[in-house]
């Protein structure tokens, strides 16, 4: 019995110590339970909701409503549709055969190809991607529980490929490109979003696609004038056999650009059809040229605002001048005599030109060119545009003969908008403003509206006035009414430049062009038409008639009256300087 006494003594000395240890394992397997009602680490519990949903549910970027594009007058040019993603579950299908026939039908899809999908041990099968509405409701209205269909939002061009490069598209990314779309695209994209949304049919996502959508944009388009310019440039293609060409019609007041037209183009709504993806940009800001003989406007504006000579200056034409070794020749290799300086723009003569600007010197020459921005981008609110080329004295690639060459358009490049924005200045008495094609930006009930910018002043309201002068001259005397246009004072001046190669010009070929403005005392409108390798070889026999041809119906489509009908108005105290559509 005395042996029992120490054991018992001894387990109720350890009994605490068991008891202790029970108690503190019952108190870790309490806290490790209530650590499950703790807030996991966000990325252990990301990819915990990710494993579990991963076979019921897929993850979407949903995008709100992207901003309208609307025409000067609200004529809509672009907007917003929906197309319909289709998928269904292979699970709840009950005749797979009856339902990929009938789908297959509507949509067009291969029947065997679907069958096999539904027939799948899949989830969630994507049967397909992008559905038009229209097709989406003859699925709907099959009455298909299996099947799913989620809203996809697209972007829509109305008016087809009218106005195409001005306005670019909207990739399949919902990032727009080219043109207004890709230049305002954070004005116009809506808010996109990453949802996960369910895969099972009867659990659809509701989803308002209208909620922090972007903004609209209206623009300085004319649509109506931009239709006329391009299907006059069509038809200026093919009467005259011309591999492309642009058409642009600015308002000389305010920089806004009514129509800016090029062939070839695109239909934005069909865009991943285009095989060459140069036709994405806009030729007529991002295609460089000679200009040729149009030049020599800036180069007579130059002089006479340099008093390098007056109006009523006169030189002798002998058919040749040097210029830093180069020989510079009339285009019809002749000599003229005494001649003045407006004749020599009206037979529009390169010794003349060259002599002008030998007289100028490089300095006030290219100083003068540098304010009509040659060689400098213009600023307009478009992606793409091009600098073009003017090289000057120190430029490793300037010489001196280029003095002679650049006074008509030869060895420098630029683009036509560039051209119809220096010689804006002279419409503009004096003044050369920015092009644009932004109007204004509609942000909910606040309108925003662009305000016109000025480049700067390159001349003063006399020259422009004493320029304009000879210009009527060039389009009266110089071109037998091929530019006129009858009741309206066209001032004007034909180009015909040659196609510059790696190894000299292109032999017969060349870049016919016209520019001109109207009515003379009063511009409204400044138009460039340009032809590129026209079967007739001067932009006298092709550009000419294609602007007046233009003009005539530009001058009704913006009802610009008749230059009697403006001078009674006027007289009467009428208003008749501005663009009334």
């Amino acid at each position: 019995m005395q042996g029992v006494y120490p054991q018992q003594d001894v387990f109720r000395r350890r009994l605490p110590v068991v008891i202790g240890g029970l108690i503190f394992m019952s108190l870790i397997l309490l806290l490790r339970l209530l650590s499950f009602q703790f807030p996991l680490d966000p990325q252990v519990d990301s990819y915990l909701i990710n494993l579990r949903d991963s076979g019921y549910t897929q993850s979407l970027s949903l995008a709100a409503a992207r901003g309208n594009i609307y025409d000067r007058h609200g004529e809509v040019l672009a907007v917003n549709t929906l197309e319909y993603r289709i998928g269904a579950s292979p699970s709840l299908v009950s005749d797979a055969r009856r339902t990929a026939t009938q789908i297959s039908s509507i949509l067009g899809i291969d029947e065997l190809e679907l069958y096999d999908k539904l027939t799948s041990d899949a989830l969630w099968v994507l049967v397909a991607p992008n559905v038009s509405a229209e097709l989406a409701q003859r699925v709907r209205q099959l009455d298909l529980s299996e099947i799913r269909m989620d809203p996809v939002p697209r972007r829509s061009y109305p008016q087809g490929p009218v106005a195409a490069q001005i306005l670019g598209f909207v990739g399949g990314d919902l990032q727009g490109y080219y043109g207004v779309e890709g230049h305002y695209n954070d004005q116009l994209a809506g808010k996109v979003t990453d949802r996960r949304v369910s895969t099972i049919p009867f659990d659809v996502p509701i989803v308002d696609w209208q909620q922090d959508r972007g903004r609209d944009v209206v623009l300085t388009i004319d649509r109506d004038v931009q239709y006329i310019a391009e299907s006059e440039l069509l038809d200026d293609i093919n009467t005259y056999a011309a591999s492309s060409g642009s058409i642009i019609v600015m308002n000389p007041r305010n920089g806004d650009i009514l129509a800016m037209a090029n062939y070839p183009s695109y239909d934005p709504n069909a865009y991943a059809n285009v095989a060459n993806e140069d036709l994405y940009t806009d030729a007529a800001i991002g295609d460089q040229y000679e200009p040729g003989s149009i030049f020599k406007v800036l180069t007579m504006a130059s002089a006479l605002e340099m008093g390098s000579i007056t109006p009523d200056w006169s030189y002798y034409d002998s058919g040749e001048l040097d210029v830093g070794g180069v020989s510079i020749y009339n285009w019809d290799r002749a000599a003229h005599g005494t001649t003045t300086a407006t004749q020599a723009l009206v037979d529009s003569l390169n010794v003349g030109m060259a002599t002008i600007s030998t007289r100028m010197g490089p300095t006030s020459f290219y100083t003068m060119m540098d304010k009509f921005g040659i060689g400098r981008l213009t600023g307009i609110d478009l992606e793409g545009e091009q600098a073009g080329t003017m090289y000057t004295p120190g430029d490793e690639n300037w010489s001196e003969s280029q003095l002679g060459t650049n006074a008509f358009g030869q060895g420098v490049a630029v683009t036509p908008l560039q051209m119809v924005t220096a010689v804006g200045a002279v419409a503009n008495g004096g003044l050369m403003m920015q092009p644009r094609v932004i109007h204004q930006v509609i942000d909910g009930n606040q309108v925003i509206e662009a305000r016109p910018a000025n480049l700067g002043r390159p001349i003063s309201a006399e020259t422009a006035r004493e320029v304009t002068q000879m210009m009527i001259s060039v389009v009266n005397d110089g071109l037998d009414g091929k530019a006129s246009v009858p009741g309206y004072t066209i001032a004007g001046k034909t180009g015909t430049a040659e196609i510059p190669t790696p190894i000299g010009y292109e032999n017969g070929s060349s870049i016919a062009s016209f520019i001109g403005f109207f009515p003379a005392d009063d511009p409204q409108v400044i138009v460039l038409v340009k032809l590129d390798r026209p079967a007739d070889y001067w932009g006298s026999q092709t550009a000419a008639p294609a602007f007046q041809r233009l003009a005539e119906r530009l001058v009704l489509a913006l009802e610009i009256p008749t230059d009697d009908v403006r001078h009674e108005l006027s007289a009467q105290g009428g208003a008749v300087n501005h663009i009334r559509r």
